[in-house]
């Protein structure tokens, strides 16, 4: 079972100038200033019976974007050779409807999509991980 999800419109920013480690008598400096690098989306998929972590960034997200997670996924073992991966996704544009799920098993015999209720996304394991990182970030 595969929980799936992604975050668009992240900020992509990069310090100035490199932090300065700690030092005898001085705190470390931090660089306030900041370079805009363009917006990107992070997409990640959780196996939630295994607890391994797929995640990739991409310019921009979409159809494709999450074929290309899909394929991340379905490439690898065990679920190649899976009877059945189930995915566990909200009803985001990339991913929603029934041709989204005919696209799922025409790609990957073995995928099945399931799509959560629409005020339900909370039920999506992926969404914990995805709070934590942002809340770091």
């Amino acid at each position: 079972m595969i929980s799936a999800d992604e975050k668009s419109q992240l900020q992509a920013l990069g310090r100035r100038r490199q932090t300065e480690a700690p030092a005898p008598g001085r705190r470390a400096r931090f660089e306030f200033e900041y370079e805009r690098g363009g917006t990107l989306a992070y997409l990640a998929a959780w196996d939630v019976h295994h607890a391994n972590l797929f995640d990739r960034v991409e310019p921009k997200s979409g159809i494709d974007a999450f074929g290309r997670l899909v394929e991340q996924v379905m490439t690898a073992e065990p679920y190649a050779s899976a009877r059945t991966v189930y995915w566990i996704v909200d009803n985001d544009s990339s991913h929603a409807g029934k041709t989204s799920i005919n696209r799922m098993q025409d790609r990957w015999p073995n995928g099945r999509l399931i799509h959560l209720p629409v005020q339900a996304s909370w039920l999506n394991q992926i969404e914990l991980y995805l709070s934590i990182v942002q809340a770091r970030r």
